[in-house]
């Protein structure tokens, strides 16, 4: 093993619109496969690239951390440079650099923020369709708002969690929760956990929405999270108004 082994981490931004997700998957393109494909083209040889998390299908990134292990002795400068001229226009290298050879886009995470955006006005923008969940009704932002704070803190998120999940355990820990706006129409949900179940984020969204429809209220969403039944919890969010904002390590 005379060649030095060196861990290249990335950071990426991509719109979600055209790919079945992060994974490599047999029946569609994804993120990871097209991705791979090109840093095997500039440095020589097999490469597996880990995520800081699966994104789904249709979801967008805007700081997506990845890394790679390879034998090449490829300048990151150069390799940024290159993969970005390979890439397809809907897939970005925003940072590339040498990391030490435990580091782990996954493992190490110690938190991830999503964004969800929400078009709520009569008139859809067409330009920005496949960046938005389009709500014509008006909804109640105060009353959503109070039931964003319950998810602040350490809570079993089964509620909230899709059926066939891989997570074991559903405990996860919100530092932040977040409604902004209406500005211009548009609403923006930010939360920021240790980590996130299967379509956490997009059930949580959807059951949001369910408040500001009047269909609940702020004590209902409540006991719709200490109740762990994900039965009792809204409709699932379209996947294109979520965004992978930031991942802290």
């Amino acid at each position: 093993m005379a060649e030095c082994l060196h861990n290249i981490k990335l950071i990426l931004a991509y719109d979600g619109s055209r790919y079945h997700g992060w994974q490599r998957q047999p029946n569609g393109i994804t993120i990871q496969e097209v991705v791979e494909e090109k840093i095997q083209v500039m440095v020589g040889g097999s490469v597996t690239l880990i995520a800081s998390g699966r994104t789904d299908t249709g979801v967008h990134a805007i700081n997506q951390v990845c890394n790679f292990k390879t034998r090449s002795n490829i300048d990151p400068a150069t390799l940024n440079k290159g993969l970005n001229s390979l890439l397809p226009g809907d897939i970005l290298v925003r940072e590339a650099k040498y990391v030490s050879l435990d580091f782990h886009a996954r493992y190490d995470a110690r938190s991830k923020t999503y964004e969800y955006r929400i078009l709520n006005r009569e008139e859809p923008d067409i330009f920005q369709r496949k960046y938005l969940w389009h709500i014509r009704m008006p909804l109640n932002v105060e009353e959503m708002t109070k039931c964003v704070s319950f998810l602040m803190g350490t809570h079993d998120f089964s509620s909230f969690k899709s059926s066939g999940s891989g997570n074991i355990d559903p405990v996860r820990s919100v530092t932040n929760a977040e409604l902004h706006g209406p500005e211009n129409g548009q609403l923006r949900f930010v939360i920021e956990a240790d980590g996130f179940l299967r379509h956490m984020v997009r059930s949580i969204v959807g059951t949001l929405v369910e408040a500001g429809l009047g269909k609940m209220n702020s004590l209902r969403f409540k006991e719709i999270i200490e109740s762990r039944d994900r039965n009792l919890a809204g409709v699932k969010a379209p996947a294109q108004g979520l965004f992978l904002m930031k991942v802290r390590y």
